[in-house]
């Protein structure tokens, strides 16, 4: 699947009134059903989805889970495999715009 970059020019979306009123939701809920749907369609990937929803990738992979969308790790101290993968194509993506930092300024700020 070949998705465009994260930080592409951005689009608004408006929802018109009506349809969030007969839906009886909010803007950010309707947002966030749509960012879902889009997800588990394999249209988008989990990143793009917390960005449309405006939420952490780990809190919208935590909404997924309480959905039974996708299944956690077994064991609770390792990372599931989608928010590894989410942040790898963030970080890929910062590199081809040049968005890095020197090794050395890695440790910086850590006090030991």
């Amino acid at each position: 699947m070949n998705l465009p970059p994260l930080n592409e020019t951005a689009m608004s979306l408006t929802l018109p009134t009506e349809l969030l009123q007969t839906a009886k939701m909010t803007e950010a809920e309707m947002l966030r059903e749509i960012a879902i749907m889009l997800y588990q369609q394999q249209r988008i990937q989990l990143e793009q989805a917390a960005q449309l929803t405006g939420v952490p990738i780990n809190d919208f992979y935590q909404l997924l889970v309480s959905r039974n969308l996708v299944t956690p790790p077994t064991d609770p101290d390792d990372e599931p495999n989608e928010i590894i993968l989410a942040s790898l194509r963030t970080s890929l993506q910062q590199v081809k715009e040049g968005k890095v930092h020197p090794v050395s300024e890695l440790w910086d700020g850590i006090d030991v």
